[in-house]
């Protein structure tokens, strides 16, 4: 490494953040980016340690220490090359992946690890500033017609890869904008929508047809699929969500996070939506049930939507603050983590509002709509095995008023009845689309790729398999293939 110092003179900064009071007043972005020269001094703490153990923990295979180098020796525009050699999107990875690199950084065992996600957004977005991010679209096309179903980061990917080959790629998306979880999932103040606009548009230039408010098996059929295209790639998400069955489960006032959360941005947009059908948080006693991203997200939108109170609670029991034996480096330990949303709620509350080791028992409503929820807490035990079981304690009952419940439990697997059924992919034991080592399912021509296979999951995942997948799909098509997926 050009410092092979670094580490021992610099200690880990990260970018900041907007004042919590301040920043809850509006959807925009929260960030505070590092300037260029400390990006390179943080680049410069890169340990060069023989075994790059935070390449092979990311899903991507991402170059850490070459682009690390290149950025300290002042070489963003190769650092860029570097990055998107195995990275389509790292605005995407660089604005809301958590980091599994990071965790598996040998610095860490000892020391703070090193800052390889903001490294890679700063790459990134200088190369945006500078105008060297442009569309690549193909010298050859290949006659080839790929039909991708989904646009997420996982459908995105694998489009931006097989038009880049040659390949005529159409991407269907029901919604009424590209972006699938990106666009209507992450809210506004993690991930601008400009960061997902400008990737479109580059990816129009490249040749990519996308076709929105289109769904398939119901505004255009499996067998017209069929007939048009060579392949049908299928990388929708994973997208029925865990329910509770309980007493009052149908009063107004309770909604999946994936209803509440899509619609915040919709309006942010500037998109109309009848108000009879607006989920509102404002001036209301909030209640998220499930202590994941999703239920964060859906913390930090009640909040700016003005929220009176929110409540986070979570069936598991508070993880542990550091690893344990259990999860020794380098996998990415389940710590327990503050988002910038539960030190929004702090900010604005005062208090901590997750409470963990919680089970919902039942709803009471009045005229109709959820005013309360009653719960219970729960004991957690761990036998020999490791294996972790549950039982409520006696007398532990509460209730907490509620004038919005939002679940945040995290899905089940994608949507069968429809598009799935219809063109009769079999299922794994989860759910998920099954597939084959080269993501085809079980009908010859038709792969799968992203949540739909993998079940939920995190976006860097995603983009991965969207990149195999286009690798499969090319190899499938010309009988061998040049993209490369990752490590």
């Amino acid at each position: 490494m050009g410092n092979p110092t670094g580490f021992k003179k610099y200690p880990r900064k990260v970018g900041s953040y907007k004042p919590e009071l301040k920043r809850i007043k509006d959807f925009d972005d929260i960030y505070i980016p590092l300037e260029d020269e400390e990006i390179k001094t943080q680049a410069s703490r890169c340990m060069d340690c023989g075994v790059p153990f935070c390449s092979y923990n990311c899903p991507l295979g991402n170059i850490i220490p070459d682009y690390n180098d290149l950025v300290y020796h002042d070489q963003w525009d190769k650092a860029l090359e570097v990055l998107h050699s195995t990275n389509n999107f790292p605005e995407f990875t660089g604005k809301i992946c958590p980091a599994l690199c990071e965790a598996s950084c040998v610095l860490g065992i000892h020391n703070d690890p090193i800052t390889c996600k903001q490294v890679e957004l700063a790459i990134i977005e200088r190369g945006w500033e500078k105008g060297i991010v442009k569309p690549q679209p193909p010298a050859v096309l290949s006659g080839r017609k790929v039909a991708i179903v989904g646009s997420g980061p996982s459908g995105l990917a694998a489009a931006q890869q097989l038009a880049r080959v040659g390949h005529s790629v159409t991407v269907y998306e029901r919604e009424d904008a590209v972006g699938g979880c990106l666009r209507y999932g992450i809210p506004d103040y993690k991930l601008p929508q400009m960061y997902i606009d400008r990737r479109v548009e580059q990816m129009e230039e490249e040749g990519v047809t996308f076709l929105t408010n289109t769904n398939v098996g119901v505004d255009v059929s499996v067998d017209e699929l069929k007939e048009t295209f060579d392949v049908i790639c299928l990388t929708g998400g994973s997208t029925t969500p865990r329910d509770l069955d309980v007493s009052g489960r149908n009063l107004d006032g309770i909604h999946f996070a994936m209803d509440f959360l899509p619609q915040a941005n919709k309006l942010n947009a500037g998109k109309e939506i009848p108000s009879t059908q607006v989920i509102s948080a404002k001036d209301k006693k909030v209640v998220v049930i499930g202590g994941g991203d999703t239920g964060s997200d859906c913390v930090g939108t009640s909040i700016r939507q003005g929220a009176v109170d929110v409540i986070q609670l979570e069936l598991l029991d508070a993880p542990p603050i550091e690893r344990t034996e259990s999860q020794p480096w380098p996998v990415y330990p389940m710590i327990l983590r503050t988002s910038s949303s539960h030190k929004e709620a702090y900010a604005k509350f005062g208090k901590d509002i997750r409470n963990y080791s919680i089970a919902t028992k039942s709803f009471e409503g009045e005229h109709g709509k959820v005013t309360k929820i009653n719960c219970i807490k729960l004991e957690w035990s761990t036998d020999a095995n490791g294996r972790k079981s549950m039982k409520e304690i006696p007398g532990s009952e509460f209730q907490l008023e509620a004038d919005l419940v939002l679940f945040a439990m995290g899905f089940l697997h994608p949507e069968h009845k429809g598009m799935l059924d219809d063109l009769g992919v079999a299922y794994d034991n989860r759910g998920n689309v099954s597939s084959d080592n080269c993501y085809m399912t079980n009908i010859e021509g038709i792969f799968t790729a992203g949540d739909m296979r993998r079940g939920q999951s995190l976006v860097v995942h995603a983009i991965a398999e969207g990149r195999k997948l286009a690798q499969c799909v090319d190899k499938y098509l010309i009988g061998s293939t040049f993209l490369r997926s990752s490590l």
